[in-house]
């Protein structure tokens, strides 16, 4: 018994292009090029538009990561489709966020400005003082900045200040009482 999501097949939608070379796995569309080698344990068939994943062997290892390069692979396919985005918002009083050429400038309350360089691949926009969107077509690289850029100042519990995303529910806390 292999992987559930390891054997579901990946479509190629229009416009783009996927192409494999033994372990490589190339994928092209209209917002860019990714590319990504392939465990040895996993062998990817393309058949037309559609590509099947499979273990190598019968291991158990082999069978679990039929799924997590399915899951990877496709996550290429969509990025290179659609991209991928990630929404932050800052709570706090003076909090604000501005985007200066390739620097991301944060002033979260600190003595000092925190200056943050926006990785190559990426787009940082800031459509209001407290709202950035972290934009790409690599689905780890836009999560990775997106928690580095929270990471700053995280929200705390008592007043719900600091960085967080779009949708997180942060947990109030009561203050103590006398």
């Amino acid at each position: 018994m292999s992987s559930r999501v390891g054997r579901r097949p990946i479509e190629c939608p229009k416009g783009v292009d996927i192409t494999v070379n033994g372990q490589e796995v190339a994928v092209k569309g209209t917002k860019g090029t990714l590319t990504r080698t392939l465990h040895k344990l996993v062998k990817v068939n393309q058949d037309n538009n559609i590509l099947q994943f499979e273990a190598t062997n019968e291991s158990r290892e082999a069978k679990a990561l039929t799924g997590t390069w399915r899951a990877l692979v496709q996550n290429m396919v969509k990025g290179v489709s659609e991209g991928f985005e990630k929404k932050l918002q800052l709570v706090g009083v003076g909090y604000r966020a501005k985007v200066e050429g390739k620097l991301l400038k944060l002033s979260v309350g600190f003595s000092h400005p925190v200056d943050m360089e926006v990785p190559e691949g990426l787009t940082v926009e800031t459509p209001s003082q407290t709202d950035i969107v972290v934009k790409g077509i690599d689905k780890q690289q836009v999560g990775q900045f997106s928690a580095e850029i929270r990471e700053t100042r995280p929200p705390e519990p008592y007043k719900g200040k600091g960085v967080r995303y779009a949708d997180e529910v942060v947990a109030r806390k009561e203050a103590k009482k006398k």
